[in-house]
C-alpha cells in the first residue's frame, strides 16, 4: 500500500496546494520576522478563534506610532476614533498591510517596520525622518469581508452579517431572502421580505443570483453592482412599487438569505427532481435492499390524490424493500438519497412513474403518461447488511443469492436491473486475500460466472465497452474460457475492432472446435470483414479515381506552371 499511495511529505504538499503564508504563530511577548523584509511582529496579546482578514477587507484599528526613541508620531487612541481602511490596497504603509492580515480579531501587536515597508528614504517630514524604521502597537478591532464574487469588479460583496454553518445555495435550490435596492444617491429602488425564487431562474437582477450563491443561512450583505450585472444601458422602467433604474447605474443592494430548500436531480436526465422541505437526521441512508417505512401522499399534477399512506391515525406505515421493483422507479431511487426524518417533495416524469399505461391507484386513477408528484417522509429504514459486516461464509452466501436474483431478471428480460444484481454479487467476494483455499475457490466460480451473465446485460443493453471490459476479468482467472471469449469477440466485433474479435474467435475454436455459438459468430465475424473490405475497396478506388481526374490534360493546364503533376500509375 505504501508504493501505491506514495504519500508526499508536508513540504511537498505546501508546494502542490500553494498554502498561504499566515505568518508565524507567537505567544505573548515573543518576537518575530514576517517575510524576508526585516518586518518584525511581537505578540502583546492574544486574539480571538483562527481567522484573519484579507486583502480586499474593510479593517478597523487602534494603534499608535513612533520612532525607536520613543518618540509618537501618530495615535488614533488620542482622538477616541478607530481608524478604517481596506487591505491591501494600498491606502496605508506596506508594511501595514504585510502585518495586519496576519493578526486575529481583538489581537493586539507591536510592529518594527524597516524604511522599506514604511517611508523609505525620504521619510515623512516635519514627522518621520528619512529612512526611519518605525514601530507600531496596533490593535486588530474588527473587519468586514469584501469579495469580488464576479472577478471583474462588477458584483463586489460586504459581508454586514455572518451566516450559520458552510453550506450554499446551488442553482436547482428555491431560497427566501429580504431585499432592498437603491440608486447611488440613496434613491429607493425596490424593496421586499422574504421573497422566494429558484437561483436559476433569477430574482430582480443577475447580480442576486450570483451573489446569493456564495452566502450562507442568515448572512446579510451589501452587493455593489455595476450596470453588467444590473439593467445594462436600458435601464428599467418604473412597475408597479419598484421605482426606475437609469441606464447605466450602479445599484446598491442590501440582501439578506433567509433560508432556502434544498433541490437536486435524482436522475442524470433530470426526470426525478427532489425539493427537501424538511432536513433529516445525521449522515446515513438506506442502501439497495433496505426495508424502508415512510408517510406518502401522491398527487396528480392538478392536485388531485391518487394514493395516501400512513397518515391516518392508528394506520401503519408505507413499507417496501428498495431495489426489488415493489414501487415505482422514481420514487425507489429517490428514497434511496433520503436521511431518516427527511420530508420531501418528488416531481418524478413518467418514465419513472407508470409510464404510457392507465394505472388504477387507492383513491384514483394515474392517466397515461402523467407526471406525478409524492409528498415523502421517511420515518425509518434498515440497511441490507454490507459486506463490511459479514464473515466469509455470509459474503459467498449472499453473493449466490444475488447472483440468482440477477439470473431471474435476465429470464424476465430486465437486464439493467440484472447486471445491477451481478455486480452487487462480485463486490461481496471482490477482496478475498483473507479467504480460505475453499473459499477462494467458491469464490471464483461466483465471480467467473457473474461477470459473464453481466457481460451478457450489457451485450444486450449494447454497453460494448463494458462488456469487453467484464468478459476481460474472466480470462485474467480462467484464460480458456470460452464464453468469455465468445462474448468478448461479440462486443469487439460490434466497437469494429475484427482483428480482436477474429483472433478471440481462433483462439475459441482452438479450445472447443464443435461449439456451434461460436461457429455462427464466426460466420458473422467473416460476412463483417467481407463488407469492410468492400467499404475499404470502394473508399480508396473513389480517392484514386479524384486523383486521376485531377491529373488530366485539362486540369493541368490550370495547375500553377511551377507545380509539377502527380504521376499515377494507371494500373491502380
Amino acid at each position: 500500500m505504501d508504493e501505491d499511495f506514495d504519500m508526499p511529505g508536508a513540504e511537498e504538499m505546501n508546494e502542490d496546494f500553494d498554502l498561504p503564508d499566515e505568518g508565524p504563530v507567537l505567544k505573548v511577548g515573543e518576537e518575530k520576522e514576517i517575510g524576508h523584509q526585516g518586518l518584525k511582529k511581537k505578540l502583546l496579546k492574544e486574539g480571538e478563534g483562527w481567522d484573519t482578514p484579507n486583502n480586499g477587507d474593510e479593517v478597523e484599528v487602534h494603534y499608535t506610532g513612533t520612532l525607536l526613541d520613543g518618540t509618537q508620531f501618530d495615535s488614533s487612541r488620542d482622538g477616541g476614533t478607530p481608524f478604517k481602511f481596506t487591505l491591501g490596497q494600498g491606502q496605508v504603509i506596506k508594511g501595514w498591510d504585510e502585518g495586519i492580515r496576519t493578526m486575529k480579531k481583538g489581537e493586539n501587536a507591536l510592529f518594527t517596520i524597516p524604511p522599506a515597508l514604511a517611508y523609505g528614504e525620504s521619510g515623512s517630514p516635519p514627522t518621520i525622518p528619512p529612512s526611519a524604521t518605525l514601530q507600531f502597537d496596533v490593535e486588530l478591532l474588527s473587519w468586514t469581508s469584501v469579495n469580488d464574487i464576479s472577478k471583474d469588479g462588477g458584483v463586489i460583496k460586504k459581508i454586514l452579517k455572518e451566516g450559520e454553518k458552510w453550506e450554499n445555495p446551488k442553482d436547482l435550490d428555491e431560497v427566501i431572502v429580504n431585499f432592498e435596492a437603491q440608486l447611488e444617491d440613496k434613491t429607493l429602488v425596490a424593496k421586499s421580505q422574504d421573497v422566494e425564487f429558484t437561483i436559476k431562474d433569477g430574482y430582480f437582477c443577475p447580480a442576486i443570483s450570483k451573489a446569493v450563491k456564495t452566502m450562507k443561512k442568515g448572512e446579510k450583505v451589501l452587493l455593489t453592482v455595476k450596470p453588467q450585472y444590473g439593467f445594462g444601458d436600458k435601464g428599467k422602467p418604473a412597475s408597479g412599487s419598484e421605482g426606475a433604474v437609469p441606464p447605466n447605474t450602479t445599484l446598491h443592494i442590501t440582501l439578506e438569505l433567509v433560508s432556502w430548500r434544498t433541490v437536486s436531480e435524482v436522475t442524470d436526465d433530470k426526470k426525478v427532481i427532489k425539493k427537501i422541505l424538511k432536513e433529516g437526521e445525521g449522515y446515513e441512508r438506506p442502501n439497495e435492499g433496505a426495508v424502508v417505512k415512510l408517510k406518502l401522499i401522491g398527487k396528480l399534477q392538478d392536485g388531485k390524490e391518487f394514493l395516501k399512506k400512513g397518515h391516518a391515525e392508528g394506520e401503519d406505515l408505507f413499507e417496501f424493500k428498495t431495489d426489488e421493483e415493489q414501487v415505482i422507479d422514481g420514487l425507489d431511487r429517490a428514497v434511496l438519497t433520503m436521511k431518516k426524518g427527511e420530508v420531501a417533495l418528488l416531481t418524478i416524469a413518467p418514465e419513472y412513474a407508470f409510464g404510457s399505461s392507465e394505472s388504477q391507484q387507492e383513491l384514483a386513477v394515474v392517466p397515461p403518461n402523467s407526471t406525478v408528484n409524492y409528498e415523502v417522509e421517511l420515518a425509518s429504514f434498515e440497511k441490507d447488511k454490507e459486506s463490511w459486516d459479514m464473515n466469509t461464509e455470509e459474503k459467498i452466501e449472499a453473493a449466490g443469492k444475488k447472483k440468482e436474483e440477477g439470473n431471474a431478471l435476465f429470464k424476465a428480460g430486465k437486464y439493467a436491473r440484472a447486471s445491477k444484481r451481478y455486480e452487487k454479487a462480485v463486490k461481496y467476494i471482490d477482496y478475498d486475500s483473507s479467504f480460505s483455499e475453499e473459499a477462494k475457490k467458491q469464490a471464483k466460480a461466483l465471480k467467473v460466472a457473474c461477470n459473464l451473465n453481466d457481460a451478457a446485460c450489457k451485450l444486450k443493453l449494447k454497453d460494448y465497452k463494458q462488456a469487453e471490459k467484464l468478459c476481460s476479468k474472466v480470462l485474467e482467472l480462467e484464460g480458456r474460457n470460452v464464453k468469455a471469449l465468445y462474448r468478448r469477440a461479440q462486443a469487439y466485433i460490434q466497437l469494429a475492432d475484427l482483428d480482436l474479435a477474429e483472433l478471440d474467435i481462433k483462439k475459441a475454436l482452438e479450445i472447443d472446435p464443435n461449439n456451434r455459438d461460436v461457429k455462427l459468430e464466426h460466420k458473422t465475424l467473416k460476412e463483417k470483414m467481407k463488407e469492410y473490405n468492400k467499404k475499404e475497396a470502394k473508399f480508396y478506388g473513389n480517392m484514386f479515381a479524384k486523383l486521376t481526374k485531377s491529373d488530366s490534360p485539362d486540369n493541368n493546364k490550370a495547375t500553377d506552371k511551377d507545380a509539377e503533376p502527380m504521376s499515377v500509375d494507371s494500373k491502380a
